[in-house]
């Protein structure tokens, strides 16, 4: 009889995730109800939002996440057996799900991964479009800087920034991942870990300011990019990564003088507030892809 896998959230984290936070157990497969379907696990998200999501939940818990799955059992005949679909099953190879908390994923274009129903195509690229073109709405010409720019949603970012005709400046964690930045078609990339100022790194690169800052890790970092703003800039916040692990909370200067002398509007958010407006935004991601593909193929002719 098959079994089902999944991830147990043994412990909350406490500093830097540890193994013995996590226990893998075995289950049996549950039996299908009517209107309901049981689904196999392709792919597993691991974000960073699931750090702070999972100190709000009892330890015992199935590790929170999205996944793209198949359909292996159903008594649904809107999701028929092979059907593929996003889910918020967690980190488990087998889940039981309705229509409430799963959707099917779109045609993709020819040679898209499924992957990226949990990357571009998915909560990390929504993510970079809502905060980026709702929050800081970027204009041609304006400087955009992101921070944990290679990750999932900073690179989305940095591509529609460019998109929207942006000077866009990226910051990573290693120099490999620079050079991608670079590939993606970043103006100007750093690696935060080995710059020596970058409060003069900034100055250097945007000697008029920054217009749009995408913010992901929070911080000392975050505090720098914001005394270095133009006026009317605008601040999306998603995220405070370099904060995760912290035990005790962190001595920051105080950004509010900056905010109020240069008029800078500065705003959070959570993805998971605009679902209604995924299959909109998914729509644009493909035509993007589409895009970027047929230019591929004129510049390979060429």
């Amino acid at each position: 009889m098959v079994k089902g896998k999944k991830w147990i959230l043994e412990k909350h984290f406490q500093g830097m995730p540890k193994r013995s936070d996590m226990k893998i157990v075995e289950f049996d497969l549950p039996t299908v109800p009517d209107g309901s379907f049981l689904v196999e696990a392709i792919y597993l998200s691991v974000d960073p939002y699931m750090r702070p999501y999972s100190a709000r939940l009892p330890e015992g818990i199935t590790m929170i996440g999205t996944q793209v799955a198949k359909v292996i059992e159903t008594k649904n005949a809107d999701f028929p057996v092979g059907t593929l679909v996003v889910c918020q099953g967690g980190w488990t190879t087998h889940s039981l799900c309705d229509k409430t908390n799963s959707g099917k994923i779109p045609p993709y274009p020819e040679g898209v991964p499924l992957s990226l129903a949990l990357g571009t195509l998915g909560m990390p690229g929504m993510t970079a479009y809502y905060g980026l073109l709702e929050i800081c709405a970027p204009k041609p010409g304006e400087v955009v800087v992101v921070s944990g720019a290679a990750g999932a949603v900073g690179s989305v970012v940095g591509q529609i920034a460019k998109i929207k005709g942006c000077k866009v400046i990226g910051f990573a964690g290693s120099d490999e991942k620079v050079a991608w930045l670079k590939e993606l078609g970043f103006d100007e990339a750093f690696n935060y870990k080995t710059i020596k100022n970058l409060d003069a790194t900034l100055k250097s690169v945007a000697p008029d300011g920054i217009n749009c800052y995408f913010d992901n890790v929070g911080g000392e970092f975050a505090c720098t990019v914001v005394a270095n703003m133009a006026k009317h800039g605008r601040i999306s916040c998603c995220g405070a990564i370099s904060q995760y692990n912290d035990t005790a909370p962190p001595k920051l200067p105080s950004l509010f003088g900056t905010l109020v002398s240069n008029e800078i509007k500065m705003e959070g958010f959570i993805i998971f507030t605009h679902l209604q407006r995924w299959p909109e935004w998914t729509k644009q991601h493909i035509q993007w892809i589409k895009e970027f593909a047929d230019q591929n193929k004129k510049l390979h002719v060429n």
